[in-house]
């Protein structure tokens, strides 16, 4: 079968769709100086407030959610074109469209999976997962098929800590998705509640009847993978398939975790950080009964997404885990040893940076995040010379 997205125009719109601000921008392409890093930033195109990206493999294009509700599809040169057929989006507070990442077989039937915030009764709200196809054909790019195969639950009020990040294993057979605690506490302990856990699915949203907890009889509790999470941002696999995910401590105390099957990672019980309000959370400490993070920090770096470099543009960057960070405008590197980490660099960027991803050719492509006054700037990070 012909992959879908290969019928794409080549020649697609240099205009910004109908009421998108995505567009090249007056500084688009301008390249500034590594300024003692070691790489050089060029900008490549201005969003509104966009979240996650993904490259379609072998073409020019990638595909960006941008927060209000939008999924972009952006060429090389710096064309962009909106893609029909999206979800209605709860967009609010940190909530809004999340992630997207094409299904493992995208060459052979188009699938791609979107995560957002989806409004439910009473002010309630939770995250949903969605897998669509993408549908060309008609003249526009636009997703057909497209249903939920996921939610949070239950349902709550707030609008923060969705987490609804996605990772697909490598060999293609499992979908983990990294669902938040929304800002509630306890639920990342409560085993009748997906929130605050990494769930393990197929990529149709069923359930692996090898999953640590399947045998409990509890369709909620036969999802979880791993439990005790936060605010999980990031999840990604290394090339040894490990899974890892970065979350947002409280106050302080950012993490990143090696994923297991079964284990608790302490939240709200233990954590490297306290409450906003200056209360004491326990630290983790040795055979307390929790997973302790492979790094943490304090101060905090408020972590938005995670990607593991397996590019040649920069060799001394192989294997290691790239963060952006939010609150401290800045990205992060840490060394990955097989299942230890070892902090290596953190460098200022000016702008709250929401996504890092490994391009095609090895660059290091990141989202600013376009909130607090910023402008949402599609980078790229080429070697300084």
């Amino acid at each position: 079968m012909r992959p879908l997205f290969l019928t794409i125009p080549l020649a697609i719109a240099a205009c910004a769709p109908n009421g998108s601000n995505a567009a090249a921008g007056d500084n688009a392409n301008a390249t500034t100086a590594s300024d003692g890093k070691p790489f050089n930033v060029e900008v490549i195109a201005d969003f509104e407030k966009p979240w996650a990206m993904t490259f379609i493999p072998d073409t020019p294009y990638a595909l960006i959610t941008e927060k209000e509700g939008k999924l972009l599809l952006w060429e090389k040169e710096g064309e962009v074109r909106e893609i029909a057929g999206v979800p209605e989006v709860d967009y609010g507070g940190q909530g809004g469209f999340g992630d997207v990442v094409l299904g493992p077989n995208f060459g052979e039937d188009g699938a791609i999976y979107l995560s957002w915030a989806e409004a439910g009764e009473g002010g309630t709200r939770g995250a949903v997962v969605g897998r669509g196809f993408i549908d060309i054909n008609a003249g526009a790019p636009k997703i057909e098929g497209l249903s939920v195969i996921w939610r949070q639950y239950p349902k709550v009020t707030g609008r923060g800590h969705y987490g609804h990040r996605i990772a697909f294993s490598p060999d293609g057979k499992y979908m983990f998705i990294a669902s938040g605690e929304r800002q509630k506490f306890d639920p990342s302990q409560d085993m009748d509640s997906n929130m605050g856990k990494v769930v393990r699915l197929y990529p149709d949203g069923s359930i692996p009847k090898d999953n640590p907890f399947y045998t409990e009889g509890n369709a909620v509790r036969s999802q979880i993978w791993s439990l005790g999470h936060r605010n999980p941002l990031g999840l990604t696999f290394d090339d040894k398939g490990n899974l890892w995910n970065q979350e947002m401590g409280p106050a302080h105390g950012d993490e990143i975790n090696l994923v297991l099957p079964k284990a608790n990672y302490g939240y709200p019980t233990v954590s490297n950080g306290d409450h906003y309000d200056g209360r004491d959370i326990p630290d983790h400490s040795e055979g307390d009964g929790f997973v302790a993070p492979k790094a943490w920090w304090h101060p905090a770096i408020s972590p938005g997404g995670l990607m593991y470099y397996t590019g040649s543009q920069f060799p001394d960057w192989k294997g290691s885990l790239f963060l952006g960070g939010l609150g401290s405008q800045s990205l992060v590197r840490v060394k990955v040893n097989g299942t230890e980490l070892k902090k290596a660099d953190q460098w200022d960027m000016d702008a709250r940076i929401r996504e890092v991803e490994q391009g095609p050719d090895g660059a290091v492509w990141l989202l600013e995040d376009g909130g607090r006054g910023s402008q949402g700037r599609l980078l790229r990070l080429t070697p300084a010379e």
